[in-house]
């Protein structure tokens, strides 16, 4: 952490440079996401830059086809790396790793220190930490496909998500708009989880990226919900976020690996929260999806759907924050 801090003067002056050049063309969503983008490819850099010397670590992956030793890289290998290591199969069904048997661990998370591994896939015989994972990754990318479907000239904000509860039968997201009567039809909502499937048809995978709380400002500087949260989500004086594509949000996580683990996908409920002023609303967009893997017939998949037809009880945006149990805060 405080070898991040020495460097806060000089990503400060990455940000006048940038800011300079945003200030030029940042009036649009795609302006803003570039700007967003660029931030996030310096820090990136940066990071990946004060690693420094190598050191070798051992992990001891524990699973199929039989337990083994891998030397890899501190703070640059990954699990995803060791998976390459094994099979294609590793590579394309693991959802998240465990580290050390208690730690749920990204896929594309550089390894700390020695550690055991365990690669876990939603057919495993405990898949609570893949399912949560699953679910919170679904409410990840419905943020992102809302952020894409809208024309600019709708004023659509994305608020936040809550913390996955598999058993509320939805996952959500949480935004504002600058309509106080949407109404979605059956075509709009399909519009939106295609958008979600081609997300999964790119095979993107989900980037963390820990930064400095000054930082997370600079590329929220456009969205007035997240700068608002960030006092109540940074944890000394950093945040995490996320990036699939050229989409970044907040999140404890961990996410699952990719997009492409994404099955079958329907956003089916619209339900006004409430008016924020004489123009904009809270609504909250929910909706159901698969794992690739899994596979239910027409009827079972119904049933699923129809629980998304009722309001989420999940925390509301207009209630107060608790980061312990919200989206941004501890694993259940």
């Amino acid at each position: 952490m405080n070898s991040l801090r020495r460097h806060i003067p000089r990503l400060s002056t990455n940000f006048q440079n940038i800011y300079k050049f945003s200030q030029r063309w940042a009036s649009t969503r795609d302006d803003v996401r570039r700007y967003q983008n660029e931030l996030f490819e310096l820090e990136k850099k940066r990071q990946r830059d004060a690693v420094g010397r190598i050191e070798k670590i051992e992990v001891r992956y524990l699973g199929l086809p039989e337990d083994c030793t891998l030397v890899m890289n501190k703070n640059l290998s990954t699990p995803y790396n060791c998976a390459q290591h094994l099979s294609d199969v590793h590579c394309n069904r693991s959802a998240i790793a465990l580290i050390d048997g208690t730690i749920p661990w990204d896929m594309h998370r550089p390894f700390e220190d020695s550690c055991t591994l365990q690669l876990l896939n939603f057919t495993v015989a405990e898949p609570y930490l893949a399912n949560r994972a699953f679910w919170r990754s679904c409410s990840f990318m419905l943020g992102a496909a809302l952020s894409k479907v809208f024309k600019d000239s709708v004023n659509i904000q994305l608020h936040s998500f809550p913390s996955p509860n598999v058993k509320s039968g939805s996952f959500v997201y949480d935004i504002s708009l600058n309509h106080q009567n949407w109404k979605p039809n059956k075509e709009e909502l399909r519009t939106i989880s295609a958008e979600m499937v081609k997300m999964a048809a790119k095979d993107l995978k989900f980037e963390r990226l820990e930064v400095m709380h000054d930082l997370a400002l600079e590329i929220f500087k456009d969205c007035p919900f997240k700068r608002e949260q960030l006092p109540s989500i940074s944890k000394d004086g950093s945040v995490i976020i996320y990036r699939i594509g050229d989409h970044i949000d907040i999140s404890r996580g961990p996410m699952m690996g990719s997009t492409a683990l994404l099955g079958r996908c329907t956003i089916g409920g619209v339900f006004k929260i409430s008016d924020i002023n004489k123009t904009d609303s809270f609504y909250r967009v929910q909706g159901v999806a698969l794992p690739r893997d899994i596979i239910l017939n027409h009827y079972a998949y119904g049933i699923l759907e129809d629980r998304i037809k009722e309001m989420n009880p999940a925390r509301l945006p207009t209630e107060p924050m608790d980061k312990n149990v919200y989206g941004y805060g501890k694993l259940a």
